[in-house]
């Protein structure tokens, strides 16, 4: 899977005033990203607000995607839940023809043993015609998936190929870069600490700055997986405010307000989501204006 080593990016949904998708915006940002050089695109991740999305709006964001990129960056799908039964059965009806892999999250309030979560993903791995990425994000799901389970599925569930690892938790990644084959992904999912986890033997990110600034951020993972940490921290530290700044309350309003600033999109959200407080927007879009 050396197509998905690098920078991938969470697209978000943009959306109209009346909170239609804004069909237009989503081509301007994908063409957005392949100009500046970002590695592949994940469609229908959490930063696309996909838990208020419609099945016929994600079919709709997926489709406009499919035709904008043409081809030419891998995709990845996110398709995850908390109901592996269901989500067995939408492996089996989705059109995955042109997605190099899915991308799929640790099942969420269950609360899952680590036997559960094994068990989870051997079914999800089984049911899906393209390699799955595992996701974990304890800070959402409200469980952890340990290095140790890690370990287990990468050895012994073939059509597992990577994880999305967002703990947020450097020693969690190290320990789990450490313990899992050679070839299995393991990929930043907190564009904080992409650049040390890449050093440390990570693959790459799945970001959500990096769709704010795809040639900067593209250009310091590149930096980190040759090996040049001088010239890739700097970059880092360049960006990194912007970091902060977008999370500071919650994703994905802070990165709709950066890319409203930069007329990529419409700063709009849906409920139980709302835009960035005047203040932050404020911040963010000073941050813009000095970069």
């Amino acid at each position: 899977m050396d197509a998905l080593i690098g920078t991938g990016v969470a697209l978000i949904t943009p959306f109209n005033n009346d909170f239609s998708v804004d069909v237009a915006a989503l081509e301007k940002l994908v063409e957005d990203q392949i100009q500046n050089g970002v590695d592949y695109l994940v469609v229908l991740g959490t930063t696309a607000e996909s838990a208020t999305l419609t099945a016929e709006e994600k079919e709709l964001v997926i489709a406009t995607i499919i035709a904008k990129n043409n081809g030419r960056l891998p995709l990845v799908l996110g398709i995850g839940g908390n109901n592996t039964m269901a989500l067995v059965e939408e492996l089996g009806e989705s059109d995955l023809e042109d997605f190099t892999a899915v991308l799929s999250v640790s099942p969420f309030y269950n609360k899952p043993t680590q036997e559960g979560i094994y068990q989870h993903f051997r079914a999800i791995a089984d049911a899906s015609p393209k390699p799955v990425i595992l996701y974990n994000v304890p800070g959402r799901t409200s469980s952890n998936i340990l290095p140790e389970t890690v370990n287990r599925i990468a050895r012994n569930i073939p059509n597992v190929i990577g994880i999305k690892e967002a703990a947020g938790d450097m020693v969690q990644a190290m320990q789990l870069i450490s313990l899992v084959p050679e070839e299995f992904l393991v990929i930043s999912g907190d564009d904080m600490i992409t650049l040390p986890m890449i050093l440390a033997g990570g693959k790459g990110v799945i970001s959500v700055i990096g769709q704010g600034f795809p040639k900067e951020f593209s250009e310091m993972v590149r930096l980190g997986l040759e090996g040049k940490s001088k010239e890739a921290y700097k970059l880092h530290y360049k960006i990194a405010p912007s970091i902060s700044l977008i999370f500071a309350e919650g994703n994905p309003s802070g990165i709709k307000t950066l890319l409203a600033k930069k007329e990529l999109c419409k700063n709009n959200l849906r409920l139980p989501l709302v835009r960035a407080t005047d203040a932050l927007q404020n911040k963010i879009e000073d941050f813009v204006d000095a970069f």
